[in-house]
């Protein structure tokens, strides 16, 4: 366990290849499991030990921008949009009806907030459920660190750059030559001031992860989970949910093809948890049995 928490801090210092990170990162939520009996805490810190283990492998391909950059994909999800938005991407679309340059509105704030927001919203609506519908807990945990991990695994696949570095890049333009304002920046260095910098640096581990949008797919999850608990928490969610979703199309930060993968990211793993339920209960009890042994 000890071992999973290190590697991710001491990889570059010491060169560890990137397998062994992931393997000893991916293990440390068992091991945690195996030695430490179940509480809610144990809970807990499964969830936040997967969630190093995640952040990891999202930032990883990210080592070597230059890299990067000559495998990511800028052209496809701009084409798509294109077609979304007969003949304008939405992003610019909205932007050019909307914003006015210059400006921060009040309600632009409030999309910045929604995204900023995202952080906590997957991993307290996990949490959320643990309090409330414990017999729920574990498909919750399951379908919304499924998701991440998913998307994870696309990043290093397919990674796809944002429409905000699109237009950097010169590849998203209209007749109008609308500028993609990136609002979250603005407003970011607006309120948080000093603290901005450091702030994006540790939380913008990896700018070309756009498709799909674990933003809008974990928190369409999270609406799904808050509805299985009662239809106000659901009402919540699904009103998040949807104005994120506004947010990262006007802001900038995703295509609405983004979102449409996130989409059916989150439905697919939702759908498949109901036939891998019997695997994932053989693996709980193949981490009991070894619970048992290490502490018999």
């Amino acid at each position: 366990m000890a071992a999973g928490v290190a590697a991710p801090i001491v990889r570059r210092r010491v060169r560890l290849p990137k397998p062994a990170v992931l393997a000893a990162a991916a293990a440390a939520p068992v091991a945690l499991c195996v030695v430490v009996p179940r509480s809610r805490k144990r809970d807990v810190a499964t969830c936040a030990l997967q969630m190093w283990a995640y952040l990891a492998a999202y930032e990883m391909p990210h080592d070597d921008p230059e890299a990067l950059q000559r495998r990511v994909h800028v052209d496809y999800p701009v084409n798509v949009d294109r077609v979304i938005g007969l003949g304008t991407p939405p992003t610019l679309r909205l932007q050019r009806l909307l914003s006015a340059p210059g400006k921060m509105r009040g309600v632009e704030k409030v999309l910045v907030w929604s995204h900023w927001l995202w952080f906590a919203v997957p991993h307290a609506t996990t949490a959320y459920v643990l309090i409330r519908r414990r017999e729920r807990f574990g498909r919750a945990a399951l379908t919304t660190y499924a998701v991440f991990d998913l998307g994870a695994l696309i990043y290093w696949l397919v990674p796809t750059a944002p429409p905000w570095y699109a237009h950097q890049q010169g590849r998203l333009e209209d007749h109008a030559h609308t500028r993609v304002r990136r609002m979250m920046i603005e407003y970011g260095e607006q309120f948080w001031k000093h603290r901005w910098g450091p702030l994006y640096s540790l939380l913008g581990g990896n700018p070309l992860a756009a498709m799909p949008s674990l933003h809008f797919a974990t928190s369409v999850n999270a609406a799904h989970l808050l509805r299985e608990v009662g239809p106000v928490e659901g009402a919540i969610g699904w009103t998040y949910a949807l104005t994120l979703g506004l947010a990262l199309v006007y802001l900038g930060e995703h295509y609405v093809v983004d979102l449409l993968a996130g989409l059916a990211l989150t439905e697919t793993v939702r759908f498949a948890s109901g036939p891998l339920t019997p695997a994932a209960l053989a693996g709980s009890r193949l981490v009991q049995q070894l619970e048992f042994r290490a502490r018999g």
